[in-house]
């Protein structure tokens, strides 16, 4: 130990001294394992150019710079150069998106590193856990991860759980004073503890020995390294359906190619139109913008409390049906506060409050029995010791009365500690000059030794008070003559006179009340489960809302009693759970999920783990939690706050909800574009957007709206629906109908803008130019027409200012094509005054069309 601690210049009880730090992490490097090779900026530009797509348009623009050459005439060159600008700008888009999405990913990954218990310079801290460096003395207990390798200076009691190491499933006693031979293989090594596992018994402080990747687990990292791509369900989903629209839109291509060519239309032309028709209908950024809705999501949860360590969780947040949640801390504030108060002679118990002499005798004795202390810094109270005494030295405190100012008027002069076979705790203090022994406990264990006093009225009020869920201590007094040498419970405990009984309360939390009925209303079921007595715990749940008429509270004890399936006949009706062990919370968890519901369940110990993994959304506790808990969990509560859950639920279903909204716009619109080309060809054999009209238009219309319309606030009635079903698609309630109906109504509007500008201007360029306007016009109207189910005017036009912001963008940029000299690359024309406002006429159809299907319920959030 002695050579360890020399060799790593430390020091068993003050750790590294903070001038080391620097000094040892530039020498060492963070305690990270490496990551696989992140792509540079340029080979992911270059990676946009792997689609097949991409690839046939940029061998169309080869071949066209070819003709132009051979032809000689310099204007043939203008096609060929836009499509490759704006193949390259459609690049920079996706390269950008891309890196915004992993950007996004990167701040989740930080948000749930793990930490470490570290002591430097002899004090005592937290830090993350990659700060850590070889020679830092660590303090280890029961629920932490093991942050690197380290030798045990002292341990008591401690089990490791090594199985990514060595394969056993047993956890790994471990002994600080341990001999060990020089080669042991790492499983018979017991003073030594290994990154990456956890401690699941016991206490430990250790010196680090080895970080990063010098540790056992950076040694065999390159199992570890290959994290699968962080791609979602829900975006697996939206590639294969992207898949199958490019198989329709080439089948669609193929045709109007086909059909141009024996059309006798130059076949550069309409190859080029079909290919670019493909690009434009093919929602290639459907995935990144998926991720980025996601992230955004997910980083204001963060703002609400709640930490989500895997993307796909958002997704299941929005479907969960059932919350199991812990009562202590959780719903309630886990502070015991003394209620009331009964004095022995009084009419019944009062209000803690209360200024009269009685009560204020009983606070007084009751805080000189008490060991417990509350001390006030910065306003803040810390309650210090069993939660029980804290609240009547508060109480007391709240009367007048200081803890240290009673021990210093009445000092203790004797005393017999609690024990929980006794159930009491007595000490003697100088009070008013006189020799009193002070007994507080259990009514059951003082009321026997009483021999003054009204112990019937006691006893009945004892009853009702625990009925109410109040926990009950009762006091009694006796007078001693001198202060015993070795006092005995018999010498003290006995002969006693009945003063009066305390009773108190964890009380709910205020904001929990609401959360429970918003859960009632959202079609979720709430449902207790605790350790504690099912008389407490069914009362508080009642006050809750949680235990309604009809409803159960079962205990542990029953529920061990109970088959499987049983418990799956019941689980329905069972709202509280009490008296429950971590192990029965995996049978409540699986019996919800074989009536098909989708379960979250909070959890805080080593011991919650298993449950919390088996729940389709585990919330480990932020503040109480272990690093187990959190490890195995999808989602960290950082405030331990049940109504957290329900904000999370609600944020899980607004992202979902948004990114519905993103997916009906872009396919909406993309079909439209596809049907447009399709019957302008069919029926007059002329296409109505060129290639690099339709590249433009998909540049500029698809990728700002889309994410801006993904960050559209969450919806006010949208925990008024029921839960999505688990296995509910992505285009139910009709959500594919009516985008193949909007599509259907981007073609028409654009087919007869098209003929309208053919027939005014009597060319087909005026035809064309009119097209492009209302296609794309209308493409941004419709992104507003896709933010609520609602009446676009009720929620307000203008109240998503990133959308206003991308469609500014994009007006912007197709102004910028249509009234300045650019128009000539885009082989545009000038229109009438009169026909500029027959676009903007056609371009608002939309949104007449979605405002009239919505008030006649036609658009409508199924529930």
């Amino acid at each position: 130990m002695e050579q360890l601690l020399n060799e790593l210049s430390t020091d068993s009880q003050k750790g590294l001294r903070l001038q080391q730090i620097s000094s040892l992490q530039n020498q060492y490097g963070l305690n990270r394992l490496q990551e696989k090779k992140k792509k540079t900026t340029f080979q992911r530009f270059l990676d946009q150019f792997k689609d097949v797509m991409i690839l046939i348009l940029l061998g169309a623009a080869v071949i066209s710079f070819i003709t132009a050459f051979t032809s000689g005439e310099s204007s043939e060159f203008f096609e060929p150069v836009l499509i490759l600008l704006i193949v390259v700008l459609n690049a920079i888009m996706g390269v950008f998106q891309e890196s915004k999405a992993e950007k996004a990913l990167e701040a989740l990954q930080g948000l749930s590193a793990p930490h470490a218990r570290v002591i430097r310079d002899g004090e005592e801290k937290i830090i993350d856990a990659d700060q850590l460096v070889p020679g830092d003395l660590i303090l280890l207990e029961a629920g932490d991860f093991v942050p690197a390798d380290a030798r045990l200076l002292h341990s008591s009691s401690l089990k490791v759980e090594e199985s990514a190491l060595t394969g056993e499933s047993v956890p790994a006693e471990k002994d600080a004073g341990a001999q060990v031979p020089e080669e042991a293989p790492i499983g018979d090594r017991l003073n030594m503890v290994y990154s990456g596992c956890s401690v699941t018994y016991g206490r430990a402080a250790a010196v680090v020995t080895a970080t990063g990747m010098n540790t056992e687990m950076g040694k065999i990292a390159g199992l570890l390294n290959n994290e699968a791509d962080t791609q979602t369900p829900l975006q697996q989903k939206l590639a294969q359906l992207g898949k199958y629209l490019g198989i329709v839109a080439l089948a669609a291509c193929g045709v109007i190619f086909v059909v141009g060519v024996l059309d006798d239309i130059p076949v550069m032309e309409i190859f080029m139109t079909s290919v670019s028709l493909a690009v434009s209908a093919i929602p290639e950024g459907l995935p990144a913008i998926v991720t980025i809705v996601l992230s955004i999501g997910v980083q204001r949860m963060v703002k609400r409390n709640a930490i989500i360590r895997r993307l796909p969780a958002v997704e299941t947040l929005g479907s969960a049906s059932i919350i199991c949640s812990d009562k202590t801390g959780t719903l309630t504030q886990n502070r015991m506060t003394l209620v009331k108060v009964y004095a022995d002679g009084s009419d019944g118990p009062v209000d803690a409050g209360d200024e009269s002499d009685r009560v204020r005798r009983l606070l007084r004795l009751g805080t000189l029995c008490c060991d417990g202390s509350v001390t006030f810094q910065d306003g803040k109270e810390q309650h210090i010791g069993d939660p029980t005494e804290t609240a009547i030295v508060l109480a007391a405190y709240k009367a007048g009365m200081p803890k240290e100012e009673l021990n210093r008027q009445s000092p203790r002069l004797g005393e017999l500690p609690f024990d929980s076979d006794r159930k009491r705790m007595t000490t003697i203090n100088e009070v008013d000059g006189k020799l009193i022994a002070i007994v507080k406990g259990a009514f059951d264990s003082i009321a026997p030794r009483c021999v003054a006093g009204d112990l019937k009225k006691a006893s009945e009020t004892n009853d009702s008070m625990s009925r109410q869920a109040l926990r009950v201590l009762a006091l009694a007094y006796k007078e001693l003559d001198h202060v015993p040498s070795d006092p005995t419970t018999e010498e003290l405990e006995n002969g006693l006179t009945f003063l009066g009984l305390l009773g108190m309360i964890d009380p709910p939390r205020p904001e929990a009340r609401d959360a429970v009925a918003v859960c009632r209303k959202a079609g979720i079921k709430p449902v207790m489960i605790t350790g504690d007595h099912v008389v407490t715990a069914s009362a508080i749940a009642r006050d809750l809302g949680i235990l309604q008429p009809g409803d159960e509270a079962i205990t542990g004890q029953e529920l061990s009693a109970m088959s499987d399936q049983q418990l799956n006949d019941r689980v329905r009706n069972i709202s509280v759970y009490a008296r429950v062990s971590p192990e029965d919370k995996i049978r409540i968890v699986k019996a919800w999920q074989q009536q098909g519901q989708v379960v979250s369940m909070t959890g805080d110990g080593v011991n919650d783990a298993p449950a919390l993994k088996a729940a389709d959304i585990g919330c480990a506790m932020g503040i109480t939690g272990t690093d187990v808990a959190k490890g195995a969990a999808d989602m960290t509560l950082t405030d331990d706050n049940f109504a957290t859950i329900v904000e999370a639920v609600k944020e899980g279903r607004g992202i979902y909800d948004n990114i519905k909204k993103v997916v009906g716009f872009l396919l909406g619109t993309n079909i439209g574009e596809v049907l447009t080309v399709f019957f302008a060809m069919i029926l007059w054999r002329h296409t109505p957007l060129l290639s690099m009209q339709l590249l433009w238009i998909n540049l500029v219309t698809d990728s700002l709206p889309a994410v801006a319309l993904g960050m559209e606030p969450v919806e006010k009635d949208i925990m008024e629906r029921p839960p999505k079903p688990k296995d509910e698609g992505l285009f139910a309630h009709g959500l594919g109908i009516r985008i193949l109906l909007q599509g259907c109504m981007f073609a028409l509007l654009t087919l007869i803008a098209y003929q309208l500008g053919l027939r005014s201007t009597g060319l087909e360029a005026g035809g064309q130019t009119m097209a492009f306007i209302v296609l794309a016009v209308s493409q941004v109207v419709q992104a507003y027409n896709m933010r609520s189910h609602h009446s676009l005017f009720k929620i307000g036009p203008f109240t998503n200012k990133n959308l206003n912001l991308a469609a500014a963008v994009s007006l912007g940029l197709m102004a910028l094509v249509v009234f300045t000299p650019l128009s000539v690359f885009f082989e545009l024309v000038t229109l009438s005054g009169g026909l500029y406002l027959a676009a903007l006429g056609l371009s608002l159809v939309p949104l007449v069309v979605m405002e009239v299907s919505k008030a006649l319920g036609l658009i409508h959030h199924h529930g």
